[in-house]
């Protein structure tokens, strides 16, 4: 059967890209899996993250710690690095295949690369840089039946909040006509909560050639050496120029 994103009803299951950088989990995706556990509770379906890698087995199972009930691996020799024609062709094909209502990706570089790809090529509407996500939405729902064309049953429409307007607003905003309702989430705004499941494991077939690759990655060289990790941060302190060069100064007042 043709897949028609339009067929809303044919779509179940709450779906988070799993991210991954030479076989370490980022921790924005443990983040999102506890999202998706909300979510998916939410919804009465199943929490499925999707990986690709090359041998990123062994970390799959780090996503039951976090509520995920199955992980589909994708490995191959071809994701072992991300190049976002490969990446897509396997989600895209992946949704196409086993249809998820939700589909979540990090914030990240890769995932604001990824993220529009895959939505424009399964012709559904995507949310970026959302800070808050749920289902329940009973105002909104009493207004759509009064004042809108769309349809009356909503109850299982994801609302996707974003700040609007340079920040001064919030918006909410959903994706009623087609599937999956998918979304970016800023790292570090939600919250990792461990909520351990006996994942399962799967590993389905697909179809990628070097030939579906357009760019190829030469060498991957980490501008820095030492990164302090800003996203797992719970507090940060920043200075102006006023410092100058008085770096002590800056530590003292963070202290």
């Amino acid at each position: 059967m043709a897949f028609n994103s339009a067929d809303t009803a044919a779509f179940k299951n709450v779906w988070v890209f799993c991210e991954q950088r030479q076989g370490v989990m980022m921790p924005t995706t443990f983040e999102l899996i506890s999202e998706g556990r909300k979510l998916a509770n939410e919804l009465g379906v199943e929490l499925c993250g999707i990986l690709l890698g090359d041998n990123v087995d062994g970390i799959a199972a780090e996503l039951g710690e976090y509520g995920a009930d199955k992980v589909y691996v994708y490995n191959s020799p071809l994701l072992k690095d991300f190049t976002t024609d490969a990446y897509t062709k396997v989600i895209v094909e992946a949704v196409e295949e086993l249809k998820p209502e939700v589909l979540l990706f990090g914030a990240s570089n890769i995932g604001r690369d990824l993220a529009p790809r895959c939505a424009a090529r399964l012709h559904t509407g995507l949310c970026a840089d959302c800070t808050h996500l749920d289902i329940d939405m009973p105002n909104y729902k009493g207004f759509l039946k009064e004042a809108s064309t769309l349809p009356e049953d909503v109850s299982r429409d994801l609302k996707m909040t974003r700040p609007a307007f340079g920040g001064h607003l919030m918006a909410s905003i959903i994706c009623p006509r087609f599937r999956p309702a998918m979304a970016t989430v800023r790292p570090g705004v939600m919250k990792k909560r461990e909520c351990k499941k006996n994942v399962e494991i799967l590993h389905p077939a697909f179809a990628l050639e070097a030939s579906d690759i357009k760019t190829e990655v030469v060498d991957t060289v980490k501008a820095a050496k030492k990164l302090v990790d800003l996203i797992g941060a719970d507090f940060i302190v920043s200075v102006g120029r006023g410092i100058s060069k008085d770096v002590e100064k800056g530590i003292k007042l963070a202290e």
